[in-house]
């Protein structure tokens, strides 16, 4: 069994507003809408995708790599911890 399946009902509910999102950028391109106003929708897209995509990789670190919570002194911990900022950082 998938660690996400804890978690399932949540990223679910994450890829259908990302599926809401994709929607409303199909009808603005339909519609003729403004590049500017398909290019903010866009990036919104593009964040909540980011979001998703540090959850399933903060899940992933946290259940098959090291838990930095169940070992706050460990070094690899600590490395942990610190890839998971970063990667946060970058995905925003």
């Amino acid at each position: 069994m998938s660690h996400t399946s804890k978690d399932r009902a949540k990223l679910i509910g994450r890829i259908r507003r990302i599926k809401g999102q994709l929607d409303g950028v199909e009808r603005k391109l339909e519609d003729g809408a403004d590049c500017g106003d398909i290019l903010h929708l866009i990036a919104s897209v593009r964040g909540a995708i980011n979001g998703l995509t540090i959850e399933v990789i903060d899940d992933h670190v946290r259940h098959h790599v090291i838990d930095p919570d169940h070992a706050p002194d460990s070094v690899y911990a600590r490395g942990a911890d610190d890839l998971l900022d970063v990667l946060r950082t970058y995905l925003k």
